[in-house]
């Protein structure tokens, strides 16, 4: 049985519902109307070991809901008593098992066996540290339910009925909210999302969008504005989750970017421009999470640690050792190990007249023939090989030369857009982003005029 988060019970194949070993029948013209009470996740005081203690009515969880039935004429229930259930919930720590967790709680081996020896309890096994496992027994201490949290969001409870544990899966829902906006840049986009309250999810979700466009290491600069409409999901009136970014207007030093989420009619989702160009390019401008770029390009530099002139073929990007680094495009390994100059390195493959070479790792997530996608995970930045500091140092070469990073997007392939059946589906699902944006856009301003 499954309930959705208002309480609805869901029963698409019985016509009965069993309530502590009663069957109610539905008679004839007899209609029956059953109240449930909504479940509540709730805390109560701490018990021992790490235990709590919380109590929870509930006329389809429990052996000792009583109920009376004074008088049942047809659409009418004249009166229903519950006792409610006091639980006692149980950490899983590392280690744990279920035998561990019910003597912890008090209750025996044959408890463990009577609960799960069903079919339906066979998932509560499935038990992860940090989540938590319910009690609740009768007065004469015998067990007659078990609850298995697993998030604040799904638990699955455990009832004994005619003898037997039968389950209930009960599933919540957050409630959506849209939320915009306005940031200008000081000194780094981080900061600024943050003084915003934007979460460090959005952020790097926000660069993720628009990483084909724009190199938030070196691109972005003080006075820019950024407008980002998203979701965020609730749960009992308190933020629970971030939710997707639906739209995202980028002023970078007098050069606009947008973005606009869309789901076409074939149900593929993803990012695109005003004029339905996708904002997924070939390649990422910035092949990692970065914090700062400490050298760009430079044909003709002096090395730091040899102290001759070798030519800096790449763009090095400093950030804090073990931070992620990612395949710029989609491609295969052609090559992954160690040399003492380079280090720990990555070199890929893409198509046919692109590579892309990425040095100095501390750990190589990835190995020589293995297929990878863009933006997934290849390594973490480190300072091995001739490296005078935690870096990561990032080639880009097209027909076996060297190039810019910061340049060769110019002579790349231009980036896929909708067809032309559906552009007016398009503009039409943005439209409400597009006014929204321009609403944040105007009242951001008159509160800086202000």
């Amino acid at each position: 049985m499954q309930r959705n988060p208002r309480g609805a019970t869901r029963r698409a194949d019985s016509t009965e519902l069993p309530i502590n070993g009663q069957r109610l029948a539905w008679g004839g013209a007899t209609l029956l109307v059953l109240v449930l009470l909504l479940r509540l996740f709730t805390n109560g005081s701490d018990g021992e070991d790490g235990s709590k203690q919380s109590t929870l009515a509930d006329p389809l969880l429990t052996a000792t809901t009583q109920i009376a039935w004074d008088a049942v004429t047809e659409g009418q229930i004249q009166s229903i008593e519950t006792t409610p259930l006091t639980w006692n919930d149980v950490t899983v720590r590392s280690g744990d098992n279920l035998s561990l967790i019910f003597n912890r709680a008090g209750f025996s081996d044959r408890d463990v066996f009577d609960v799960t020896s069903g079919v339906q309890g066979q998932a509560l096994r499935r038990i992860f540290p940090g989540q938590l496992i319910g009690f609740a027994a009768d007065e004469a201490a015998e067990l007659i339910a078990v609850r298995h949290i697993e998030s604040p969001l799904k638990q699955t409870v455990y009832s004994k009925n005619e003898g037997q544990f039968v389950s209930e899966v009960i599933v919540r829902e957050t409630e959506t909210r849209e939320r915009s906006v306005a940031i200008t840049i000081d000194s780094s986009l981080f900061l600024a999302g943050d003084q915003a309250g934007l979460s460090a999810a959005i952020i790097m979700e926000l660069a993720a969008i628009l990483g084909g466009v724009i190199d938030f290491a070196l691109d972005p600069r003080r006075g820019d504005d950024i407008v980002i409409l998203f979701e965020e999901n609730y749960l009992d009136g308190e933020k629970f989750s971030d939710g997707n970014i639906l739209a995202a207007s980028f002023n970078n030093n007098g050069r606009l970017v947008e973005a606009y989420r869309y789901t076409d009619s074939l149900g593929d989702t993803g990012y695109f421009d005003a004029d339905g160009v996708s904002m997924r390019k070939a390649f990422l401008k910035a092949p990692l999470d970065f914090t700062r770029v400490s050298s760009s390009f430079n044909p003709n530099r002096l090395h730091p640690i040899y102290k001759t002139k070798r030519p800096h073929r790449g763009t090095d990007y400093a950030a804090p050792r073990g931070t992620p680094v990612y395949a710029a495009g989609d491609g295969r390994v052609i090559d992954a190990g160690y040399t003492r100059p380079n280090g720990n390195y990555v070199f890929i493959q893409h198509g046919e007249g692109f590579k892309t070479h990425y040095l100095h790792l501390n750990k190589k997530r990835v190995k020589r023939g293995d297929r990878v996608k863009q933006g997934q995970v290849i390594g973490t930045v480190g300072s091995t090989g001739a490296a005078t500091g935690p870096h990561l140092h990032y080639e880009f070469l097209v027909n076996g030369v060297h190039r810019n990073p910061r340049t060769v997007h110019k002579i790349l392939p231009k980036a896929k857009s909708l067809p032309d059946s559906e552009i007016p589906r398009f503009k039409d699902a943005i439209k409400a982003p597009v006014q929204r944006l321009a609403r944040t856009k105007a009242s951001d301003a008159m509160t800086g005029a202000d």
